[in-house]
């Protein structure tokens, strides 16, 4: 057994994890919503791109330029449409409301590409590796790519929310949104772009996906567990924490795959379980977003 190797190949699946886990922590972090249909916008940006490549014969990396400006422009659509009528009311409507949204969107994408699954080609890069250790450690070149432009849109993040007048508005909205009215804040033009950075970010992790393995329209739910989980371990609240929760979820999945292959999801579930049991916050949990 290689648990070098399984722990450095966790390190780089959690990237990818943290990538869908960032969309989740951005709509609960500012507006409290908790978003049944963020997998489901995942596997809708991957089929968009699949689209898009076909049509076009381009490269799945120039369709990123395309789907996410598409995916932001829909995130504030659903906003303002949709989410805004149920933000700061009970729960449970906002479940009804975003699982209703999920449902729909995988009728559609059964009705318009089948249950077939696809995948996104990037020839020869996706098979390109770099060997760290001898041949003990081996490092994909795509992986490698993933996991940076996680942690970059993790830095460019961190600095909007941090650094700029909007993102203090994201964060006095966070803290107390009758306050944040009171100071004069616009707290539906908040929400709307919110959730249209969390559908961009998810948008990305789902092309990302898909350049790697096939996704099919029903994909979407077991995505939402992988964001989901990300989020409890590393904390509601930081986005930091998104990335450390999905990088203890990949590592967790690729130690217990190498002990036995029917061990990777299994293993994931029960760190997931041992961390909501010791900190139900989570690692890095905070009251707002950072």
């Amino acid at each position: 057994m290689n648990w070098i190797n399984a722990i450095v190949q966790g390190i780089l699946v959690g990237g990818l994890y943290a990538m869908y886990a960032t969309g989740l922590s951005v709509s609960f972090g500012v507006m409290r919503l908790v978003n049944l249909a963020h997998g489901d916008l995942a596997v809708g940006s991957a089929f968009l791109a699949s689209t898009f490549c076909l049509s076009t014969g381009l490269s799945p990396f120039l369709s990123v330029f395309i789907i996410l400006p598409i995916a932001a422009l829909f995130g504030a659509g659903l906003q303002l449409l949709v989410f805004n009528r149920v933000v700061g009311v009970e729960p449970a409507f906002q479940i009804v409301a975003t699982f209703g949204l999920s449902i729909a969107i995988q009728n559609v994408l059964l009705q318009r590409y089948s249950a077939t699954p696809r995948a996104l080609n990037i020839g020869d890069f996706g098979n390109r590796s770099l060997k760290i250790i001898g041949d003990d450690v081996v490092v994909g070149w795509f992986p490698l790519t993933r996991f940076l432009v996680a942690v970059a849109m993790l830095i460019a993040l961190s600095l909007f929310i941090g650094r700029t007048r909007l993102g203090r508005a994201f964060r006095a909205t966070s803290d107390d949104p009758d306050t944040a009215k009171l100071m004069g804040i616009n707290i539906r033009t908040v929400y709307m772009i919110a959730f249209a950075i969390a559908v961009t970010t998810v948008a990305l992790a789902g092309i990302f996906n898909g350049m790697q393995t096939q996704f099919s329209a029903g994909d979407g739910p077991a995505l939402l567990i992988y964001a989901f989980e990300a989020v409890i371990i590393g904390g509601l609240g930081s986005l930091w924490g998104t990335l450390c929760g999905g990088i203890i979820l990949g590592v967790a999945q690729t130690i217990g795959a190498e002990i036995d292959p029917g061990w990777k999801q299994l293993v994931g579930h029960l760190v997931f379980l041992a961390v909501l049991l010791a900190r139900p916050t989570g690692i890095f949990g905070k009251e707002e977003l950072t």
